[in-house]
């Protein structure tokens, strides 16, 4: 499962405990972690988390950002890539699918890059799931105005079903699995 969450921890200390539940939940679901190798932020904590609880844990961090992001040292895998286009395709093919946790531009960009991917069927013939993952309404806005883009005709339903949005762990990881709880 690959997540997206920023190099920083955020202003609400929820976004960081949102960040340990979810790495300690894949580890106990059996489930590896891809995520952008970083050893700070939310990403660091993630990663933690999940290695914590005995789980597999690859990260993907292009070479000019293993000082900035300090790329994690103690992770199953640390794949040290060319660029930031690198690193996204990496990550995406590793993964079946994508949890979005609270983060800045380049989230929202893994995110947007990867939704983006699926009706372009750049993942190949089956299509990714995505889940924004929320905590004190952080994603709602987002969720809002996805939903505004069917409206308002640019996005196809079938498209914006594929991205969903969960409060708990749980639920965000049944919907990336692609088993959607309803």
């Amino acid at each position: 499962m690959c997540v997206f969450c920023g190099s920083a921890s955020g202003a609400d200390p929820r976004f960081e405990d949102l960040a340990r539940e979810l790495g300690t939940r894949l580890a106990e679901q059996g489930l590896g972690l891809v995520y952008g190798g970083a050893s700070v932020g939310l990403m660091g904590t993630v990663a933690d988390a999940a290695m914590a609880a005995g789980g597999e844990v690859i990260g993907v961090i292009p070479g000019n950002l293993m000082e900035r992001e300090i790329g994690h040292e103690r992770l199953t895998e640390l794949i040290v890539v060319d660029t930031m286009h690198r690193r996204k395709e990496r990550m995406y093919a590793l993964a079946s699918g994508f949890i979005a946790l609270p983060g800045g531009l380049g989230t929202l960009e893994e995110l947007f890059e990867a939704a983006t991917w699926n009706p372009l069927r750049l993942h190949g013939s089956d299509p990714k799931p995505l889940v924004m993952l929320d905590v004190g309404d952080y994603w709602r806005p987002l969720a809002q105005f996805l939903d505004q883009t069917v409206a308002s005709g640019f996005v196809k339903p079938r498209w914006r079903d594929l991205i969903g949005y969960a409060t708990d762990p749980d639920a965000a990881l049944a919907f990336a699995a692609g088993s959607v709880i309803h």
